[in-house]
Parts: structure tokens; C-alpha cells; sequence
């Protein structure tokens, strides 16, 4: 079993920044899981956001590309979502995520491993 615990959601005005952190912990979870985040707005179906690949390689979304950047702390089994230049659509509860396949980090992650429970960013302008 993996657990992820998020931190950092809040409220800030357009323009401004946060940063996300999400800790995994669990006698299963290995630096080999790759790392990630996802978002769902309200009445809207879940996406993904960014991912942070065992690798060190690292993905994004077309719409957050320049503006939000994931960074992974394999030390400390963390990964972190700076994000710059929020904007009202940026509004969501974002979800943190780990699995052991890459490729589920892409659509609405309906087949990742581990979940974290959610933290919710609103944007307001």
C-alpha cells in the first residue's frame, strides 16, 4: 500500500501563484513510482495535470505548459506543483497520484495505483 498526503491548496486571485506538495509514504512506494497530479472541476470530469517519471523526465498538460512546473524530491519521496499565473479555469480540487506505469498519467488517470485525497485550489478574479 502507498499513501499520499497533499498540502498547499488554498484561495488566491488571478495572476497569483501556489505550491502543491504531495508525500508519499508505505512500505511499497520506491523512487520507481512515477509521481503526478490531476485536477477535476466542478461538473467537469477529472484531468490530467502534470507528472514527474521515475526518470526524471517530466509532463504536462497543454494548457498549464509555462505556467506550472512539478519538481520531485525522491530524498524525501515528495513532488511539488509550483503554479504561476493561476487563472479562474485553473479552479479545481487537485488530486495527487502515483502508479507504477507512466503511461497512466495522461486522460482521466483511471488506471493509477494510489490516490491522495484531494486539496482544493480556487481562483478567483
Amino acid at each position: 500500500q502507498v499513501q499520499l498526503v497533499e498540502s498547499g491548496g488554498g484561495l488566491v486571485q488571478a495572476g497569483g501563484s501556489l505550491r502543491l506538495s504531495c508525500a508519499a509514504s508505505g512500505r511499497e512506494f520506491t523512487t520507481y513510482y512515477n509521481m503526478g497530479w490531476f485536477r477535476q472541476a466542478p461538473g467537469k470530469e477529472r484531468e490530467f495535470v502534470a507528472a514527474h517519471m521515475w526518470n526524471d523526465a517530466t509532463r504536462y498538460t497543454d494548457s498549464v505548459k509555462g505556467r506550472f512546473t512539478i519538481f520531485r524530491d525522491n530524498a524525501k519521496n515528495t513532488i511539488d506543483l509550483q503554479m504561476n499565473s493561476l487563472q479562474p479555469d485553473d479552479t479545481a480540487v487537485y488530486y495527487c497520484a502515483t502508479s507504477r506505469r507512466w503511461d497512466v498519467f495522461a486522460g482521466d488517470g483511471s488506471q493509477v495505483d494510489y490516490w491522495g485525497q484531494g486539496t482544493q485550489v480556487t481562483v478567483f478574479s
